[in-house]
């Protein structure tokens, strides 16, 4: 029998592993509490340049006509519903996975923006939203005038 060196880190490690995987292999997971507010139940991508932002949204499956997107201020909100599939006689299930409801989704952008210059388009599952950001918002060029220096009195002072 070989001797050990005691690590006594070594049992911290493994508590830490344990607790990790408790939480993992969990019977109930909070991503399963109120799945329609669960960010991965609708998954976008926003990207910002000095104009504006592009916000693409995956939506497969989903019906353009089933779709709300409204802006107010900075925060952008994407509503939507998918039907379920009726089932039928004689027809079992082995796996279902597709979600079928209403969804949402909300997203706080940086700067506010225009949305009556809003442009969006549909293609393949993919929502895209071109957001340009409002007048107020997009930098502005501040001139650096010429003025003269005020001119200081250096006399020392009389007591």
């Amino acid at each position: 029998m070989a001797i050990q060196r005691w690590d006594p880190f070594r049992e911290a490690i493994s508590l830490r592993d344990a607790m990790n995987s408790l939480f993992q292999e969990s019977f109930i997971r909070p991503s399963s509490f109120g799945a329609q507010d669960d960010p991965l139940a609708l998954p976008i991508d926003v990207s910002e340049s000095e104009d504006g932002f592009v916000v693409k949204a995956s939506l497969p499956g989903v019906k353009p006509e089933d779709l709300q997107v409204s802006v107010r201020g900075d925060t952008l909100s994407i509503r939507g519903e998918t039907s379920a599939e009726e089932e039928k006689q004689g027809e079992r299930w082995h796996v279902r996975e597709r979600r079928s409801g209403t969804f949402q989704r909300s997203v706080t952008l940086s700067d506010p923006v225009d949305a009556s210059r809003a442009e969006s388009s549909y293609e393949h599952g993919v929502l895209t939203l071109r957001l340009p950001k409002a007048e107020a918002a997009k930098p502005q060029q501040i001139k650096i005038g010429g003025a003269a220096r005020p001119q200081v009195d250096r006399q020392p002072a009389k007591t």
